[in-house]
């Protein structure tokens, strides 16, 4: 053991007692102290420092220190370091660090023993930071001594510090280049640990396991760039690895498996278009060049279909040594991937992007690609012009009158246990109930391209030849076969022309034939000759057959030529059906075809969905011009409308107040008169000391009387004439804004402005006019009671002469001229006011009324502006981000053209079919 080895574990005495290993080590060193001691200069040192230890290890601290504080030479700072060991197992933790800290020495082992008795004693002491400072400074200063970096480690691990745990894995892999060092990286990569790091953090330490091991510099690399991909720093990882991929170069001689089907994953998942080309652009190419070079076999075709296509629609994006690399490849190797699986997974991928991005459902297109997806059922076209007899034929075939007209919509005949009819339009699909609803669907003329009928049920000859029969409406030579009747060519196997035999191979036929061929030039075309019957006699008839198959083949060489009736016997024509349907029958590369037409569709979903924007962009444009100028009109209509509510408002409450000014007129002279006439109960012999009193009395009674019996029931009936003007006036504002509405619903082309008017104002007016009108109870009024100088005199001299007999004929005729005289003026307004109280407070509230009349209409109009602006606030802002960001839609149909290629390029490779366009 050496000298550090001893003094590192307290056994330096062993030095002393090697030779008595049968004594205690305590006596042997005693007896060489005193041996020592018996020389000139004894050095004693090395003995206490031994002798220290002995009493440390038997626990005896206290003697420890007491041996080793006199210690001097090279000893001196090893005993410094024993002593504070002492202390810290005397649990004098504080001495303990003091000491410690308090050695300086240039001996690395010493260094780094004191820096580990510290580093435990700050994890006892709970000074965590102070324990990983020291840790990490005695790593980087002696990282191969015994044990620091393990148990640097496991501190780390325990406390969850995987920031220093993973800088103390990294560093030590790059340091040590040991592969258990990467394994550990790769472990805390997996726990998850790792994501919050900046990607380069680890490219140095990847380009060094490279040269020491590929296998692990694989899995390493595959596990960070899987911990990576949910993570904001993913595509800055992305470039850091494909750039130290291109400095690795490697080729596919490396085998790197599981780093080809990343690429392949991570490629795929780039263009699915949720990503702009703005950020691919510096990405995708160092990608597949990365891919192309550490391709598996099985990815080799795939990965150069996908590096042609990507430089087809960004030139000089990728290098043309790679680019001519590719195109080596992909003509010298087998494909191996399910192209029909990655080419339906794409037709899925944009139908879904559509849906997200509200360019509609696209039933129609999934409708198409489903049937076919079909490899069991052989789709037969039927097609031919207007009156050829399609409908007759396909009534024989199917052995049932499915059709008694021509047919306006396309139609597929299949097979089924149960019948079922469904309607395919772009919005939905939608379940016929019977056979009558089918009827009409064929029988319509409006929209019915617009929609698929998929017919189903029981059909032998259908179910023997594993056929469905897709029939379209008659061809009439117009624009419109071309892109609506022929739309869905690509779905057939074999197209079976029809023919009229009386007019069978014109050159309106040869021109859609042409058309036919143009949009689907490897699709087999054959004919039916129908309506052989009508053929005046069997000779004819064979010449028309002859001929007519002649020029067929001259035109088109592999064509056949079937003679058909359906008034022949049906049994044997099936018969002879059946042959002629084999012999046309190809099922040969059945799947390759079918492939080259889902791409053809995948391709026509593109373009569509391109021209959609443009349309949508368009109808945008136009719903915010339209609903300006809605907006415009019924901002005109509802200022009509106000204008027609206020002179309502006027003239209603005029001829209200004209009825009531003429009755309050009449009040003013019927009054006073009535008052005036009340003299005559006065008499020489009333007594004039209360004849104030008694006339008050009869006066109120009259003016009662009066107001009950004759005003009331005439107000009641000019009130009810006022009701029956009021309501001409609605009916009129009524027809006013019936007018407006029918103008409003003319420019939306719908019902949209309902007017209702709230007529139950009138019944509230006639409810409270009958109540008003029913009874009035005057309050008293002081007449002859009040304190004007006439009266006071009259009543103080009615009292004083009211006692005596003399006089009273000139007092008579006093009282009597003044009742008679008076004109009651103030007595009047008291009146009518009282009078009026109710019918003021109804008055008041006839603009209310009125309002609630027009309450409905308003809201309407309120309501139709609301939304008309809504719609173009809306649409507003769809535009303005649709031209802010146009990338936004076009990049994605971009990418997914780009993966179209890619696929149309693996098509020509590895089945060397033309693609369609």
């Amino acid at each position: 053991m050496t000298l550090e080895s001893q003094l590192i574990t307290k056994t330096y005495y062993h030095m002393y007692i090697n030779e008595h290993e049968n004594v205690q080590p305590l006596r042997v060193l005693g007896d060489a102290y005193q041996e020592e001691l018996q020389k000139d200069l004894p050095d004693l040192t090395s003995i206490r420092f031994a002798q220290g230890e002995i009493y440390f290890h038997n626990r005896d601290y206290e003697a420890a220190i007491f041996k080793w504080e006199n210690i001097a030479g090279e000893l001196e700072r090893w005993a410094r370091k024993n002593i504070a060991d002492a202390y810290y197992e005397s649990g004098l933790l504080s001495n303990a660090e003091d000491l410690y800290l308090s050695i300086d020495t240039n001996n690395l082992t010493l260094k780094t023993e004191v820096a580990l008795q510290l580093f435990s004693l700050f994890i006892e002491r709970g000074k965590l930071e102070e324990a990983v400072a020291i840790i990490k400074k005695t790593i980087d200063s002696n990282p191969d001594y015994p044990n620091v970096t393990t148990i640097a480690r496991a501190y780390f691990e325990e406390q969850l510090d995987w920031g220093n745990a993973i800088e103390l894995a990294v560093n030590e892999a790059k340091r040590t280049s040991s592969l258990e060092w990467f394994e550990t990286v790769n472990e805390y990569v997996q726990k998850g640990v790792t994501r919050n790091l900046y990607p380069n953090y680890f490219m140095q330490a990847l380009f060094e396991l490279y040269s020491i091991d590929q296998k692990k510099f694989e899995e390493l690399t595959t596990s960070i760039w899987n911990s990576y991909k949910r993570e904001d720093s993913y595509f800055t990882w992305l470039k850091e690895v494909n750039h130290l991929l291109l400095n690795l170069e490697i080729s596919r001689n490396n085998h790197l498996e599981l780093l080809s089907d990343l690429h392949y994953e991570t490629y795929f998942a780039l263009i699915n278009g949720n990503y702009s080309i703005k950020t691919l652009e510096d990405l995708v190419p160092d990608l597949l060049t990365n891919w192309l070079h550490l391709s598996a076999p099985k990815q080799t075709v795939i990965v150069s279909a996908a590096v042609l296509s990507w430089n087809e629609l960004f030139p000089t994006s990728i290098s043309m040594s790679v680019v001519s690399e590719a195109e080596n490849l992909i003509s010298e190797t087998d494909c191996h991937i399910d192209e029909w699986e990655e080419c339906l997974d794409l037709f899925k991928g944009i139908i879904g992007w559509a849906k997200i991005h509200d360019m509609g459902e696209n039933n129609r297109l999934n409708w198409v690609v489903e049937q076919l997806n079909d490899f069991d059922t052989h789709h037969l076209f039927i097609t031919g012009f207007s009156g050829s007899g399609k409908s007759g034929f396909i009534n024989t075939i199917l052995g049932d009158e499915i059709q008694d007209s021509p047919t306006s919509s396309l139609v597929m005949f299949k097979d089924n246990e149960d019948l079922t009819i469904v309607e395919i339009t772009d919005e939905e699909t939608v379940s016929l109930e019977d056979f009558a609803q089918f009827q009409e669907r064929m029988d319509r003329r409006r929209n019915a391209l617009e929609s698929i009928i998929e017919f189903q049920q029981p059909f032998p000859f259908l179910y023997e030849q594993k056929l469905a029969l897709i029939e379209t409406p008659g061809l009439n030579g117009s624009h419109q076969d071309r892109y609506e009747v022929l739309q869905y060519l690509q779905m057939a196997d074999t197209l079976l022309f029809v023919l009229d035999a009386n007019a069978p191979f014109a050159d309106k036929e040869k021109t859609i034939l042409s058309q036919i061929h143009e949009l689907a030039p490897d699709i087999p075309v054959h004919f039916l000759l129908n309506k052989m019957d009508t053929i005046v006699n069997e000779q004819e008839a064979i010449r028309i057959f002859e001929e007519t198959s002649s020029k067929i083949q001259s035109y088109l060489p592999a064509a056949q030529v079937f003679a058909f009736s359906s008034q022949y016997d049906r049994g044997q024509q099936l018969v002879d059906l059946k042959g002629f349907i084999h012999s046309i029958r190809d099922t040969r590369n059945l799947a390759d075809k079918r492939l080259a037409k889902l791409l053809f569709f995948i391709r026509t979903t593109i373009s569509r969905l391109l021209q959609k924007r443009i349309d949508v962009e368009n109808q945008l444009i136009e719903s915010v011009r339209w609903n300006e100028e809605v907006v415009m009109k019924l901002n005109g209509a509802l200022n009509q409308f106000k204008d027609a509510e206020s002179q309502k408002i006027k003239a209603i409450t005029k001829s209200y107040r004209a009825s009531k000014e003429s009755i309050q007129n009449e009040l003013s002279i019927a009054i006073p008169k009535i008052l005036q006439e009340s003299s005559e109960l006065i008499r020489e012999d009333s007594d004039f000391s209360t004849i104030h009193l008694e006339l008050n009395d009869v006066m109120n009674r009259r003016v009662q009387d009066y107001l009950e019996q004759e005003i009331m029931p005439k107000y009641y009936a000019c009130l009810q004439e006022w009701i029956i003007r009021g309501k001409e006036e609605f009916e009129q504002g009524r027809e006013f804004l019936n007018e407006m509405a029918e103008g409003l619903n003319s420019l939306y082309g719908e019902e949209r402005i309902q007017i209702e008017c709230d007529f139950k104002v009138l019944d509230d007016w006639r409810r409270d006019t009958d109540r008003m009108t029913s009874r009035f109870q005057l309050e008293k009024v002081n007449i002859l009671l009040r304190n004007t100088p006439s009266q006071f005199l009259l009543k103080s001299a009615g009292k004083l002469f009211g006692a005596l007999s003399q006089n009273k004929a000139m007092l008579y005729n006093k009282y009597q001229a003044f009742v008679k005289n008076d004109n009651y003026s103030e007595t009047t307004a008291v009146i009518i006011q009282h009078f009026f109280q109710q019918f003021e407070l109804f008055e008041k509230s006839l603009e209310r009324d009125i309002t609630m009349f027009y309450r409905q209409p308003l809201k309407v109009l309120n309501e139709a502006i609301d939304e008309s602006l809504s719609q173009i606030s809306t649409k507003q802002d769809i535009l303005k981000k649709m031209n802010t960001n146009p990338e936004m839609f076009r990049d994605p149909l971009t990418l997914f053209e780009v993966r179209l290629r890619q696929f149309e390029w693996t098509t020509i490779a590895g089945k060397g079919i033309q693609t369609i366009y």
